[in-house]
C-alpha cells in the first residue's frame, strides 16, 4: 500500500482523538470553566454538530482545488482549532475551538477517502480507506487513553497541545508523501448539488444512520452496564474498553477486506452482524465472561461497516464523491447522535443499563431493513438498464 496513505491514518488518528478524547476531560473542563458537567458535555455535541454542517460547506468550498491542497487547508484548518482550544481563556472560547476543528473533521475524512481509494487499484479501494480510518480505530485504542492521562497529569490542556504535536506531523506527512494532483475537472456547486436528486445516494446515507447506529446505543452506558449490571468494579472497565478497541481495529481491517470482494454483501454481513452482537451484549450483561467476549466481537463488527458503507456512498455518486462522501462522515455523526439519545431514553426510562443494547439490535434491523432497500434499487437500476 502506498505510504501516502500512513499520512492520511496519521491525520485521521489526531482527528479522532480530539472528537472522543473530550469525554475524558469532562470533570477537569467542567471545574476550570466553573460549568457543570452536562454543560461541558455540550463540547461533544457541539463538536458533532460542527462535523454535521461543516462536512458538506467545506467540501463544496474547496470543489476545485487539488485535493492535496483542501488536505493540506484542512489540516491547517484542525490545528487552529485545537491551537484555539489549548489557549482558551473561558468557555466559549473553547467551544469555538471545538467547531473549527470539527469543521475540518468532515470534509478532511470526504476528501481522504477519495484521495485514499485513487491511490490504488480498484479492486483495493475499500482496504485503502480501512487502512486511513485505522488511524481512527487506533485513537479509541490508544490516542483516546493517552489523551486522558496527559490531561489528568499536566492538565487538560495539554492534551490539546499534544493533538496539536500530532496534527503537525500529520501535515507534514501530507505534504511529502501525497502525490499532487490536478484540479478536478468540470466541477461546479450545480454539479456537485445534483447529486442529491438520486435516490440511490440519500438510500446510502440512510444506511449509514441506521446501520452505525447501534455502535453508540451501545456503547453510551457501557460502564455502568458493566458495573451495575454485570458487576465488574470500576478498575475492569478500561480493560475491557481496551479490547473492545482492539475489536474495532481489527473490524475495521477486515471490513475493508471483505468489502474489496464484494461490497453488498460485506454490507448484509456487517450490519446483521451488528444487530445480532447488540443483543448478545444485552443478553449476556449479567455474565462477566461471555460478556466480555460479545463486546469485543461488537467491537469487531461496529468497525467492520465503515469500510463498506463509505465505499459504497463512493460508488453511488461517482459524479461528485467527495462530497458525497463528506456527507457520510455527517450521517456517521447523526448515527452516533442519534444512538446515544436513544440509549439514554431507554435507561431513563428506568429500563435499565442493559436496555440500550436491545435499543441497538432494533436499529441494527431498521439497518437491515434501509441495506435490502438498497438492493432492491441496484437490481431495479439493473432490470432497467
Amino acid at each position: 500500500m502506498p505510504l501516502a496513505l500512513l499520512a492520511l491514518a496519521i491525520s485521521a488518528f489526531g482527528i479522532g482523538t480530539t472528537e472522543f478524547i473530550i469525554n475524558g476531560l469532562l470533570p477537569e473542563l467542567a471545574a476550570d470553566f466553573d460549568v457543570s458537567v452536562p454543560a461541558a458535555g455540550l463540547l461533544v455535541s457541539g463538536y458533532a454538530g460542527g462535523v454535521v454542517i461543516g462536512a458538506p460547506l467545506l467540501t463544496m468550498a474547496g470543489a476545485r482545488l487539488p485535493r492535496k491542497t483542501m488536505l493540506l487547508a484542512l489540516m491547517v484548518l484542525f490545528l487552529a482549532g485545537n491551537l484555539l482550544s489549548a489557549l482558551a481563556p473561558a468557555y466559549g472560547v473553547l467551544m469555538a475551538g471545538r467547531i473549527i476543528a470539527a469543521f475540518a473533521h468532515g470534509a478532511f475524512f470526504g476528501v481522504g477517502a477519495v484521495v485514499a481509494a485513487d491511490l490504488v487499484e480498484p479492486d483495493r479501494r475499500a482496504r485503502a480507506l480501512s487502512l486511513m480510518f485505522s488511524g481512527l480505530s487506533l485513537s479509541n485504542v490508544l490516542g483516546v487513553p493517552a489523551g486522558t492521562a496527559i490531561g489528568q497529569a499536566f492538565g487538560w490542556r495539554a492534551t490539546f497541545w499534544a493533538v496539536v504535536a500530532v496534527g503537525v506531523v500529520a501535515l507534514a506527512g501530507i505534504a511529502a508523501l501525497v502525490p499532487s494532483g490536478p484540479r478536478p475537472q468540470g466541477q461546479s456547486l450545480v454539479r456537485e448539488l445534483g447529486v442529491f436528486r438520486q435516490g440511490g445516494v440519500w438510500l446510502a446515507l440512510a444506511m449509514t444512520v441506521f446501520g452505525f447506529a447501534p455502535v453508540f446505543t451501545v456503547i453510551t452506558f457501557i460502564a455502568p452496564m458493566m458495573t451495575d449490571v454485570g458487576g465488574f468494579s470500576p478498575g475492569a472497565v478500561p480493560v475491557v474498553m481496551g479490547l473492545l478497541g482492539v475489536g474495532l481495529v481489527v473490524g475495521n481491517l477486515l471490513g475493508g477486506r471483505l468489502a474489496d470482494r464484494a461490497v453488498l454483501p460485506a454490507l448484509y454481513a456487517s450490519i446483521g452482524a451488528l444487530t445480532v452482537l447488540s443483543a448478545l451484549v444485552a443478553v449476556t450483561a449479567g455474565d462477566q465472561a461471555a460478556f466480555v467476549v460479545a463486546i469485543v466481537l461488537f467491537g469487531l463488527a461496529a468497525f467492520a461497516t465503515i469500510p463498506p458503507l463509505q465505499t459504497w456512498v463512493l460508488d453511488s455518486a461517482s459524479q461528485a464523491p467527495a462530497l458525497a462522501s463528506a456527507a457520510n462522515i455527517g450521517a456517521f455523526n447523526l448515527a452516533n447522535a442519534l444512538g446515544s439519545v436513544i440509549a439514554g431514553l431507554t435507561v431513563d426510562a428506568g429500563l435499565g443499563y442493559a436496555a440500550p443494547a436491545w435499543a441497538g439490535a432494533a436499529l441494527g434491523v431498521a439497518g437491515l431493513a434501509v441495506a435490502g432497500a438498497v438492493g432492491l434499487h441496484v437490481r431495479r437500476q439493473a432490470l432497467a438498464a
